[in-house]
């Protein structure tokens, strides 16, 4: 996902922030907790496979459909929490043929089974609905639908639901611990149109009444946000990529009026492919194929189906974020929203307290695309520059059970830690091994953040929990303080967590020599005659202050 605060409104945001947050105070609704935590009506059952069908009739902005739900039994227990959020409304529920009675709390709908559950045992349900889904105010960061015409008056309609959650157009499970090993997406639209979807599509079937359905078959496991639907006037073009598992598919949509444009800008999509699979390993879901679709709004990084809407133009609809040139080099939306399919998509985060999992990484992704094509000082200089973006306002993890994400540092503050701890580690060898390792760790996984921390310091050999403590769970810059008594050097850790011992290369005097410090919160001397200043490697994201 992309992050919506804009340079502009920086002064604005921080200032409500220092007012309303600095308190961390945060009130939380029993929907907060029914959405956000496994409850005991989810734990009992493992996702196996959705089959979504839903149908579009954009006359009156509504949707019609069920899903099918078909689960393993771990624990032998007879209520089930399924999620669709109002003004949405549950029809039915069918089990082999029996409806069944359910209730609805807010946007949970607790199903009373009929049918004893036995462990071990594979089951499904069918789930029908129908109603006005929430529609987008500003996708995707206020999700939903989102409804448009295109220049010649033809409907263009998509769906963006990353933190209002799926079940705010379909019925699901929806917590990110779980997700079905398959899915089969089925999209009814009026005929002159297309859908496009995750996956690869089946067929498309012919109606009487107008109408067409597309089938889109998604072979490996995707998380509820990942799943979309794209409707459109769409132009349709491929090509292939001999990546490092193959010949990789890719197959570009984007509306007839915009053709031009987008092939042109969509070039971009197999140069960062290959980037991407040099340092993170292969594409996640070569069974799949990549995609990248033409959306109403600015872009998301729905799985096998990324979706884009910069206008065409390099950087941030034609913004550099970094403040450096580099950032308008490349389609900031082709490659932010496309690395989220291995940090995402492939590794998942089980809690959105966690989301700095995709984002602080996908961010760092930005950075390594630059060093790729423009060498590693372009790289560093793109992700230092990312820096005057950083708000410092709350914590990057947030709380969990409730559906709460941390701050949005998550994705520049984020970044510039990854691209400290690649300076600690000091081998860019081990490092890109480290990234690659993790995707094959974790592939097709739903992980915590702490297993994330855990398998980078055990690859590297450091232990890095306090580094991760101090920039993901603490607000402060940690500040190196020096002074400089006769011939020695007596520098510390300030402003940190207790117990911060990050070693840092720092520069002696202004042309140095450069040297590699072990710092920690207590005093440490240095013999050194000639000893004026202290500056430290610019790479690593600290402050050095001089105190007497």
């Amino acid at each position: 996902m992309i992050n919506k605060r804009f340079k502009t409104i920086g002064l604005l945001i921080c200032l409500f922030v220092s007012l309303t947050v600095s308190a961390q105070k945060y009130a939380f609704t029993h929907d907060d907790t029914l959405r956000g935590s496994i409850t005991p009506e989810r734990i009992w059952w493992d996702l196996a496979y959705y089959h979504l069908q839903v149908k579009l009739n954009p006359a009156d902005s509504a949707i019609s459909g069920s899903t099918t739900i078909r689960y393993r039994v771990l624990q032998p227990k007879q209520m089930m929490q399924v999620d669709l959020q109002r003004p949405l409304k549950i029809q039915k529920i069918v089990q082999d043929g029996r409806e069944l009675t359910f209730r609805q709390d807010g946007n949970a709908w607790f199903v009373t089974l009929q049918k004893p559950q036995v462990t071990g045992k594979t089951e499904s349900l069918e789930v029908f609905y129908e109603g006005q889904p929430k529609k987008a105010k500003r996708a995707p960061w206020d999700g939903g639908f989102v409804w448009r015409r295109d220049k010649a008056g033809q409907w263009f309609i998509a769906t963006a639901c990353q933190g209002l959650g799926a079940s705010a157009w379909w019925p699901c499970k929806d917590h990110m611990y779980d997700e079905p090993d398959s899915m089969l997406i089925s999209v009814t639209v009026p005929k002159g149109l297309t859908d496009v979807s995750n996956g690869r599509l089946r067929r498309v079937t012919e109606h009487n009444d107008g109408t067409h359905t597309f089938d889109w078959f998604v072979g490996n496991p995707i998380n509820n946000y990942g799943v979309n639907l794209n409707v459109g006037d769409y132009i349709h073009w491929s090509d292939t990529l001999q990546g490092e598992k193959g010949r990789l598919t890719m197959d570009f949509y984007a509306l007839r009026e915009h053709e031009d444009s987008a092939r042109r800008q969509f070039q971009q999509a197999k140069p960062m492919l290959k980037a991407f699979e040099h340092w993170f390993g292969p594409y996640p879901f070569y069974e799949d194929g990549y995609k990248l679709v033409e959306t109403p709004y600015l872009g998301m990084e729905h799985q096998s189906s990324v979706t884009y809407g910069n206008r065409f133009r390099n950087g941030y609809l034609g913004k550099d974020l970094s403040g450096t040139g580099f950032g308008l080099l490349w389609d900031f939306i082709i490659i932010h929203e496309s690395g989220h399919e291995w940090f995402a998509n492939n590794i998942t985060y089980k809690d959105v307290a966690d989301m700095w999992v995709h984002e602080s990484f996908t961010n760092y992704s930005e950075n390594l695309y630059t060093e790729y094509y423009y060498g590693k000082d372009a790289g560093a200089a793109y992700v230092t520059g990312c820096r005057a973006l950083i708000r410092n306002d709350r914590p990057i993890v947030g709380i969990y059970n409730v559906n709460h994400s941390g701050s949005g540092d998550m994705y520049y503050k984020g970044g510039n830690l990854l691209h400290t701890i690649r300076q600690i580690i000091n081998n860019d060898v081990k490092w890109r091994a480290i990234l690659r390792g993790m995707n094959k760790t974790f592939y097709h996984q739903t992980v915590d953040g702490k297993q994330i921390e855990k398998y980078i310091s055990q690859q590297s050999g450091i232990n890095l929990q306090k580094v991760f403590d101090q920039y993901l769970r603490d607000t402060r810059i940690p500040t190196l303080e020096y002074k400089v008594v006769g011939n020695k050097l007596q520098y510390r850790w300030a402003n940190c967590v207790s117990g911060f011992d990050m070693p840092l290369q720092v520069c002696l005097n202004a042309s140095g020599p450069n040297q590699r410090l072990m710092p920690t919160t207590q005093w440490q001397t240095l013999e050194k005659t000639g000893v004026k200043s202290l500056t430290s490697d610019s790479d690593y994201y600290v402050y050095v202050k001089q105190v007497k």
